[in-house]
């Protein structure tokens, strides 16, 4: 995925009431974007570190731009648009890089399925049946080590995705959950147990009851994005 317009550049000034984001542009603009991101983006931004934003020439916006990457308290880059993530899996399914899943003859976004009213990110059809595939973005990285971690704060959400691909899978059902890793410099995924402890249990039985886990990690640059590599799961079990 390239970024056409280019991507702008300039420092965090702060972000504040979770979707706006005060920003200098190299320029010396001063702007508030759009933060499209609800969680807490812990360790994935620092004041006065460099972002990028996306610049919007809709006249109906309140806010001229997106911000779309961060540079984070340990020197990564972090695509830091959570809308993203499902959009680099598609167009990695498409281009057969996520290799356990290739072979689908067709591919269904955001359909309804499930005990508790939800909607997968993804339905892939198959020959031999369907695959409900759940698409998370990770974006927390901690100092000294190459380990993400997910979620960056509670998610009773998250859990209750969980819950419905375990009933999935209970029922013979091909369910998935695969981490989209939009942070550099990483080369595996783990629950953030000390985050959140529901999710991490959550996702420990999702995988008993026979859910596959995925991690696949994304190259960051203001340039473009783009799904790379297949990461390790630590699961600590």
């Amino acid at each position: 995925m390239r970024f056409n317009p280019p991507l702008e550049e300039g420092r965090l000034i702060r972000r504040y009431k979770r979707f706006l984001t005060d920003i200098e542009t190299v320029t010396g603009e001063l702007l508030t974007i759009h933060c499209p991101n609800t969680g807490s983006m812990l360790n994935c931004m620092v004041e006065g570190g460099q972002v990028w934003f996306s610049r919007s020439t809709d006249p109906k916006r309140k806010l001229p731009g997106t911000w779309e990457i961060a540079e984070t308290p340990q020197g990564r880059l972090a695509c830091v648009n959570t809308a993203r993530a499902n959009q680099l899996v598609e167009e990695a399914l498409l281009a057969g890089v996520i290799t356990e899943l290739n072979g689908f003859t067709a591919l269904k976004r955001e359909v309804p399925y499930g005990q508790e009213k939800s909607r997968i990110d993804f339905r892939l059809d198959y020959p031999q049946g369907a695959a409900f595939v759940e698409v998370k973005s990770v974006t927390l990285g901690f100092d000294g080590t190459s380990v993400a971690a997910f979620p960056d704060a509670v998610t009773q959400r998250g859990a209750k995705h969980l819950r419905e691909l375990a009933h999935l899978a209970r029922d013979g059902v091909r369910a998935v959950q695969l981490y989209c890793v939009n942070l550099s410099g990483v080369d595996a995924v783990r629950p953030a147990v000390e985050i959140d402890a529901g999710y991490a249990a959550a996702l420990r039985e999702a995988k008993a009851a026979g859910v596959e886990v995925l991690a696949y990690g994304v190259r960051v640059t203001p340039e473009e994005i783009y799904i790379e590599r297949r990461l390790e799961v630590l699961l600590g079990d």
